[in-house]
């Protein structure tokens, strides 16, 4: 009979870049029951590769317990989801070989990739959390106690295995008591993960279940769910919609694909109180800019007024609406009825002619996301762009489903923030403020 495991991971980096670990279990699909753990404190590095390594240590540890095995794979990175399932490119260089390597540890017909939902990834999360604690220590991370001595111990009946998904809190700490009566193996890979040492195999120490006080589920729960240390300082992204236009006020889709009107008399004025509000707050430490002309425009304005410098991003352009560039939204409506249907409906649907849908935005986007956090890690930096990608920002931010974007409002000249954690994280601040134009 095939067994089944679930392997579940986590990275995460104090400082994106900087000082990064990664965790990983395995479970006994079947019973529920922890096979194996994994965590290594990695040096510095991104979230995005320390979750990879966290994807391929607990792959080389399933491995290691049966090769032949199917493996659910669970983790609340919806990047590394969607890349490792072949329904995203992988473009960044440092997570090229790392995704390379954790599809060839299994055939990819044993291998399947679920998202689930931060609190349902706990146990892997406190584990790369402790490696990075053991790491500030200048300590390697281990389990308690060697596999000799806990393969020594008889082992007791084992527990009742408790209702709930794997690595939720609750069945977490049922299965923390379990393995407090019954023994449970905490093992990591033999085989040393690119760019550090594995490591050290063993066990975590089992005890009588006589001696497990009553309120042993309390404390596994808070084992189990054990806040981060301290993340240090969000990057933070002041997200500036571009200044009026002469499109602006008629409402019409405006893109990458069609005319770059410059701004008018209004949308220079609406950037000059932009950059007045934000000298005034002080928080603005870089400014990155759409390449297209309205928002270079409206950046070059506050830029000045903050005496900071304007970079451009290729990434932070708008959408390209094909062959309704130019129109109104009643004039698409009344001549490509089928194809706004479809885009209203289909986040996969593109504008007639050819244009860019809004799941591929989303793509480019989280992209350009990634690396900015990478570049402007523990720092407040002005996004100048457009409607769709700052909606998109706050939409991914939020984790909110892409029918969302039509239902958020965003004025000319707006202000929206979005703060985002070492332990990937984000909180949206603010949206759409217009006060500072008043």
């Amino acid at each position: 009979m095939v067994r089944e495991f679930i392997v579940e991971a986590d990275g995460g980096s104090r400082g994106n870049p900087g000082p990064a670990g990664y965790g990983a279990v395995v479970i006994d699909a079947a019973t529920g029951e922890t096979l194996a753990e994994t965590a290594e404190y990695i040096g510095v590095a991104t979230n995005n590769v320390a979750e990879y390594r966290g994807l391929l240590a607990g792959l080389k540890a399933a491995r290691a317990l049966d090769p032949a095995a199917r493996i659910r794979v669970r983790m609340d990175s919806k990047l590394v989801v969607e890349q490792m399932s072949g329904r995203w490119k992988i473009k960044h260089p440092d997570m090229k070989p790392l995704a390379r390597e954790a599809a060839a540890v299994f055939p990819p017909s044993q291998v399947t990739y679920e998202w689930i939902p931060r609190e349902r990834n706990k146990h892997a999360d406190r584990l790369a959390n402790e490696a990075m604690d053991a790491g500030k220590r200048g300590e390697r991370w281990s389990p308690s106690t060697s596999t000799a001595e806990l393969s020594a111990r008889t082992p007791a009946p084992a527990a009742p295995e408790p209702t709930g998904p794997p690595g939720d809190a609750a069945a977490g700490a049922a299965r923390a008591r379990a393995a407090l009566a019954g023994g449970r193996v905490a093992t990591s890979p033999a085989v040393p993960e690119p760019g550090g040492t594995a490591a050290d195999t063993g066990a975590r120490a089992a005890r009588d279940v006589a001696s497990v006080p009553a309120d042993a589920d309390v404390r596994a729960a808070r084992n189990v769910a054990s806040p981060p240390a301290d993340l240090g300082a969000p990057a933070t992204f002041v997200l500036l919609r571009h200044g009026e236009t002469p499109l602006t006020p008629q409402k019409r889709f405006s893109g990458s694909g069609g005319s770059d009107p410059a701004l008018s008399d209004v949308g220079r004025r609406q950037a000059e109180l932009v950059g007045a509000a934000l000298a005034a707050r002080g928080t603005i430490q870089a400014v990155v800019s759409s390449p297209l002309a309205r928002c270079r425009e409206t950046a070059g304005i506050v830029a000045a007024r903050l005496g900071i410098e304007v970079s451009v991003e290729e990434g932070l352009r708008e959408t390209d609406f094909g062959a309704w560039e130019g129109l109104t939204f009643g004039e698409v409506r009344e001549r490509h009825p089928e194809d706004m249907n479809a885009w209203l409906a289909d986040p996969e649907a593109e504008p007639t002619g050819g244009g860019e849908s809004f799941a591929a935005v989303a793509r480019r986007v989280a992209t350009t996301r990634d690396k900015l956090l990478a570049a402007y890690a523990g720092r407040t930096v002005l996004l100048v762009s457009h409607v769709t990608p700052i909606k998109t920002l706050v939409r991914l931010a939020l984790d909110a489903p892409p029918q969302s974007l039509f239902r958020m409002e965003l004025s000319a000249a707006s202000v929206s923030a979005v703060a985002y954690y070492a332990d990937g994280n984000a909180s949206v601040r603010l949206l759409n403020d217009t006060s500072h134009l008043r």
